[in-house]
């Protein structure tokens, strides 16, 4: 079968929504779920530690967890652009606005106020086909500011 203008499509769709669940989740908290978007092998490079790559799961979940709980985040992405390589490979771009504040009640989770601007960044991904779907293999963030 012949890889058709369609199947490009459908993997651009699967790999945008891969980037938009990974804020999801993120400013959720729920870092069980957010490592499974990632390869075994996969690196990342947190937009706060551009410099710095964690390689593999477990080093980026421990990063994850070792957040303070009482910092909340909003990750807004946009300009998403996929490139598919092949069948099991792609490249992706997107924008960032990080919003953070402090959480007043953790029970509730509301926000008393933004502590910090608004930082915009991007993220540079490479994309991988797996048995369980498509994942991260290397997620690379930076600030703008």
């Amino acid at each position: 079968m012949s890889f058709d203008a369609l199947q490009h499509v459908l993997i651009g769709q699967e790999c945008e929504r891969l980037i938009h669940r990974y804020a999801y989740l993120n400013d959720e908290r729920d870092f069980d779920a957010l490592i499974e978007l990632f390869t075994d092998d996969a690196i990342l490079y947190r937009p706060s530690a551009p410099a710095t790559p964690l390689v593999g799961r477990e080093a980026i979940l421990a990063s994850f967890r070792s957040r303070p709980a009482d910092v909340r985040t909003f990750h807004l992405c946009t300009d998403v652009i996929v490139d598919v390589e092949d069948r099991e490979h792609a490249v992706a771009r997107s924008r960032i606005v990080l919003l953070s504040g402090a959480r007043s009640d953790l029970e509730t989770g509301i926000v008393d106020v933004v502590s910090k601007p608004p930082a915009p960044g991007t993220f540079q991904d490479r994309l991988r086909l797996t048995a369980h779907g498509w994942k991260f293999s290397e997620r690379r963030g930076s600030f703008w500011i």
